[in-house]
Order: structure tokens, then C-alpha cells, then sequence
């Protein structure tokens, strides 16, 4: 067991002797680093950089922050399974010992990275983005770097910023949109996009932010690691890859600032009944989802000026707009973002904001439940209920929030004649009668009633309707 003084108070990191990773008391050891990036977000909210200097040196010392980090990137991330240049990979409980083992006495500040190997994935608009990615090693000192860092710049981020930020996300910002246009007068919208910007972040303008940070070499050597492409190095002068760890962090760091570029300012007020809330002041109103953004006005002169009110903020960050995806809209013509579609609807006895899900989504929705039909092609239905049941449950509660209840009903009759037309090529030498009887019973669980739910005949597991995810919003016209 393994204590930690500091300002005479007593931190346990709960630490035993790695023989048996799955023997490791998990609930301890991530509450030992949650409670240390509280004490961090404190300290930075008083401004006492010396306290928030020596709590990240703590954090990124300790071997509580080794455990979780190597927990993370090689269990639990999406990427866990993809290896670096040199090949190697952790996939059992034995080799992530043996790494803790290999690591535990190492100094992160010494650590020598390696490039990143490129990959590249295709856009919904067929171009490609390239993906950056670490060894693990790196990935676990960049897990490291972002749980001491986090915390400090967490407290001074914009409320208005909704990506790759703990405890927020796509529904936050929505709802944030709707509270803009729901009011009528934030009429003029700016969609903006910044071209190619994990790419072209300015590395100086990143690290004049994290100054004094206790690790700030080591992000400096993150950023300047290069790449690997088709066995051939290349530098990296600018940009944050895709595909690290800390990337969407230093992402987030670089952008903020907007509000302050839009002179959006907060006052704090207090109710008779001790609550506080505050105002939102200013000529504009906005929201950001990582690079993407959307800015608000009240009139079509003060969106147009936006152009050049960002040119500073753009210049800095060695930005530039997206020329093809940055447009001004009104919103009676309504406006895509982050796969849900914004719009002011006239009606004979006014006007009704309504959220629903975009076309752009819809397609790829429909595009999916095809691919994976006609990837499934002479397997077995249980797979493809499995399947399709994990693609609508997802879909349908991303929706959710949304007045998407006819979009929902259309979906269900494109999956239903999806599935007929692979129902007849997996069996076409059967009748309509027999495929019935095979894997269309009937189904009632005590909520719906129906003869035609497709069942896998082996697991007897039922195709789940997307109409049955009740919508937050209805999509008939209700006036204000």
C-alpha cells in the first residue's frame, strides 16, 4: 500500500504488486485519479498555479495514472486492437502487466516518441482523413498528459464548446441551438467549418497556451513526432493528428476563444429564491462541436461581419474556412448540424422551431441497413437481428431527442422491405407462407402487438422497430 502526503493531507492510491491484472481493486485505484483532477479543476478555479503545477506532477508520477491509462487504451478505446509502426500490440491481461511491469519505473519526461503511422479512412464525401497512429507506449503517455491537463483547462473553456468534453455532447449542443432559435429573434445563422483543422493547428499558438505545464516538453515532442507514410518519415510543422489521444484536447485548447473574438460575454444573476443563472450578453450567440460551428445574429449585416471579426482569431490559430461547407442561412431555410436539421416552420398561426434528424443522415442510415443485408447475404437471421437491432437501438436514441416520429415509421418500412428482399433471396425456393410461419410469430411483450416481427428462429431474438423509441419532440405543428 502506497501513500501520498501532500499539504498534510493523505491520498491512498491503493496499489498492489501486479501478478494478476484482473486482481487489480479498479473502483480504488480510478477514484484515487478522479479525486486528484478535482483538486487540480480546484486549484486552477482559485488561480493557484503552484498547487495545480504540483497536483499534475503528482497525477502523472503515480502509478494509479500508469494503471488506468494502459486500462484505457488497450481494453477499453476503440483503437485498442490497432497497432503503431513497430507492430506491437496488448490484448490480454498478462501482456498489460507485463507492460505495467516494463513501465512502471520509467520517467515519462525522458520518454523518446515515435512517429505516428498514417492511415486514412473515406469521408461521407468521398475525400479521406487521415488518422495519426501512436505506438502504444506513446498512447499511454498521452493518456497520462491528458489526465493532468484536463482538468486545468476544463475550468476556463467556453459553455458553448460541446466537443470531446467530459459530460457533454451532440444532444447538449442541440438543445443549446434550440434555446438559441426557439426565442424567434437569432434569425441569421453562420455555418462554419474550418478547412482541414486538426491538420493545420498552429503548434507554437498550442504550446503558448499550455505554458508552464509540468509536461510541456513532452507535448511539444507529441507534436513534432511526425508520421509514417507508406514507409516514408515525414515532419510535423503544424497540426494535431488525428488518431492520438491527446489530439481532440490540444484541439479544443487552440480553438477556444471564440466568444471572446464575438465580444460574448455572461452576467451573473441572482433569483428571489437563492438560485443563480446567468445572461448571455452580446450581438451573437453560438455553439461549437470540435471544428465544427455555428454562430447567431439578429440581423444579416452583423452575420455578414463575422467574415471579418474571426479573421484575427483564424490568423492566430493559422486557420482558414472551409469555403465549401461555410454558408449564411436564415433560418426559416434551416441548417444541418451534427446530423440533425434546424428549421423555422411557418404555419397559418405563426411559427414552430422543429429539430429533426437531417438528410445526410437518413441516407447514411439507409446506406447501412443495405450494406449490412447484402453483407449478410446467405447467413443466418440471427445474425442479421443481431445486427440491425444494434444499428436502429442506436440510431433511434441518437434521434431521440428530435421530432422524428414519421422519419421513424419510414424507417421501419425501408428496413421491413430490406429484410423481405433478403428473406426471399436467402430462401428462394419458399413461399411467402412458409417464411411467414418461420420467422414471422407472433410477438407480444406486453407493450406491442404484432404478426410481422422478424425472429431469429435460433435464439428466438426479435427485430427490434425504431417506432417504438418515443420521441422528445413531435413533428405535426404545435403553436407558440
Amino acid at each position: 500500500m502506497m501513500k501520498t502526503r501532500e499539504n498534510n493531507d493523505f491520498l491512498e492510491s491503493t496499489l498492489p504488486d501486479i501478478t494478476d491484472w484482473s486482481s487489480i481493486n479498479w473502483n480504488k485505484t480510478k477514484k484515487y485519479v478522479d479525486k486528484l483532477q478535482k483538486r487540480i479543476y480546484h486549484a486552477e478555479s482559485l488561480n493557484n498555479s503552484r498547487k495545480v503545477r504540483d497536483l499534475q506532477r503528482m497525477l502523472v508520477n503515480s502509478k494509479a495514472a500508469l494503471l488506468v491509462s494502459i486500462e484505457r487504451v488497450t481494453k477499453i478505446n476503440k483503437g485498442k486492437c490497432t497497432p503503431g509502426i513497430d507492430g506491437f500490440r496488448v490484448l490480454t491481461n498478462d501482456e498489460r502487466a507485463e507492460l505495467f511491469d516494463n513501465m512502471k519505473n520509467m520517467n515519462i519526461n525522458l520518454h523518446k516518441l515515435k512517429p505516428a503511422n498514417r492511415k486514412y479512412i473515406r469521408k461521407k464525401n468521398g475525400k479521406f482523413r487521415s488518422l495519426g497512429i501512436p505506438v502504444i507506449m506513446d498512447r499511454i503517455y498521452q493518456e497520462i498528459v491528458r489526465l493532468a491537463l484536463e482538468p486545468q483547462v476544463e475550468v476556463n473553456f467556453e459553455p458553448t464548446s460541446y466537443g470531446f468534453r467530459r459530460g457533454r455532447g451532440c444532444h447538449d449542443a442541440a438543445s443549446r441551438i434550440m434555446s438559441n432559435i426557439r426565442g424567434g429573434k437569432w434569425e441569421w445563422v453562420f455555418e462554419g467549418d474550418f478547412r482541414s483543422c486538426f491538420d493545420s493547428l498552429s503548434h507554437s499558438f498550442i504550446l503558448k497556451q499550455i505554458k508552464g505545464f509540468p509536461l510541456y516538453s513532452l507535448v511539444e515532442k507529441f507534436l513534432k513526432a511526425g508520421y509514417v507514410d507508406n514507409n516514408v518519415f515525414h515532419e510535423t510543422k503544424e497540426g494535431t493528428p488525428q488518431g492520438g489521444l491527446l489530439s481532440p484536447l490540444l484541439a479544443n485548447i487552440a480553438l477556444h476563444g471564440m466568444e471572446k473574438t464575438l465580444k460574448i460575454d455572461y452576467a451573473r444573476r441572482k433569483q428571489k429564491n437563492g438560485n443563480i443563472y446567468y445572461n448571455t450578453l452580446g450581438k451573437y450567440r453560438m455553439v461549437r462541436y470540435a471544428d465544427d460551428f455555428v454562430i447567431f445574429a439578429q440581423s444579416k449585416e452583423d452575420i455578414e461581419a463575422i467574415y471579418d471579426i474571426l479573421n484575427p482569431y483564424l490568423e492566430d490559430r493559422c486557420l482558414e474556412l472551409a469555403k465549401e461547407k461555410t454558408r449564411i442561412t436564415h433560418i426559416l431555410e434551416g441548417f444541418d448540424f451534427l446530423g440533425f436539421n434546424f428549421r423555422r416552420y411557418k404555419t397559418y398561426d405563426g411559427f414552430i422551431h422543429l429539430n429533426k434528424p437531417s438528410k445526410d443522415s437518413i441516407r447514411s442510415f439507409k446506406s447501412k441497413v443495405a450494406e449490412l443485408c447484402e453483407q449478410l447475404h446467405g447467413n443466418n437471421v440471427d445474425e442479421l437481428v443481431g445486427k440491425l437491432n444494434s444499428l436502429i437501438r442506436g440510431t433511434a436514441n441518437y434521434w431521440k431527442p428530435t421530432a422524428a416520429k414519421r422519419i421513424f415509421a419510414k424507417m421501419d418500412d425501408y428496413i421491413w422491405h430490406k429484410i423481405n428482399r433478403f428473406l426471399k433471396k436467402l430462401h428462394p425456393h419458399k413461399g411467402g407462407k412458409w417464411i411467414k410461419k418461420t420467422y414471422f410469430p407472433h410477438y407480444n411483450d406486453g407493450k406491442h402487438k404484432c404478426n410481422w416481427i422478424l425472429t431469429g428462429p435460433k435464439d428466438n431474438n426479435p427485430l427490434i422497430k425504431m417506432a417504438w423509441t418515443q420521441c422528445c419532440q413531435v413533428d405535426f405543428f404545435i403553436f407558440r
